[in-house]
């Protein structure tokens, strides 16, 4: 089963790195949906978000402000600015889920250093995710990295076990006690998705009923890997080799 969710956590990966060429000023984000779709479909996968909960697209592609969930279309991403993608895949029944936030053209300080400090929290995280350890352990370094940095993290969303369902138990949230929460065990699979914000954490859903953005319109950054757990700690599965 882990075998499988590689070969999915692999297509995702190698998606978000196909897409990473085509993150240019002038980009209609529709463009990256279908460049992403015909990708995952070219590798015998099953676009994984496409039809989900009724959502349209392959994609959700979540630009400066927006965290998550935001659909592709008519939008042109402009130098400067931050683009979040989330990417899920299916093969043979078993999920991938993977997300990068990219920059788009030349950005500055401020939103580099928001990407690096997400993407360290992820990582801070995934360190924690050893057998015999607890949910809050992952949660708890994931929001002691962030909050360090200034950074403030979503609440209302979280991460999740993975599998047959891309959506399973348990939660895991980016904020929380070290030592409390369920027991994990080798053999379990998580996608650990930091959210984090540049000001406040509390967010907004658009009138589109789909994406979501901060509630005081400044910049939102989001990375996400599946993982497993090794009797050696945790194994990445949305990478390369």
């Amino acid at each position: 089963e882990v075998d499988i969710m590689k070969k999915a956590g692999r297509i995702v990966c190698d998606t978000l790195c196909l897409l990473e060429e085509y993150i240019k000023p002038g980009i209609e984000t529709i463009e990256l949906d279908l460049i992403a779709e015909k990708y995952i479909v070219s590798q015998g996968a099953i676009p994984g978000f496409k039809g989900m909960y009724g959502f349209p697209a392959t994609l959700c592609i979540s630009v400066e402000d927006e965290v998550v969930h935001g659909l592709p279309g008519n939008r042109v991403l402009k130098e400067g600015e931050i683009v979040g993608i989330d990417v899920g895949s299916i093969v043979d029944g078993y999920y991938g889920d993977h997300a990068r936030t990219f920059p788009v053209g030349e950005i500055d300080e401020e939103h580099k250093q928001l990407l690096n400090v997400t993407q360290e929290s992820l990582m801070k995280g995934i360190e924690q995710a050893v057998d015999g350890n607890r949910i809050g352990d992952i949660s708890n370094a994931i929001q002691l990295h962030s909050e360090n940095q200034g950074y403030s993290v979503v609440t209302e969303l979280v991460g999740h076990g993975i599998g047959t369902n891309l959506h399973e138990d348990p939660q895991i949230p980016n904020f929380g006690v070290k030592g409390e929460g369920p027991k994990i065990k080798e053999g379990m699979c998580f996608a650990i998705e930091p959210m984090i914000n540049l000001g406040t954490p509390d967010i907004l859903t658009k009138s589109d009923n789909w994406t979501i953005c901060t509630a005081d319109g400044k910049p939102s950054a989001h990375f996400e890997h599946t993982i497993t757990i090794t009797k050696n700690g945790a194994e990445i599965l949305t990478k390369n080799g």
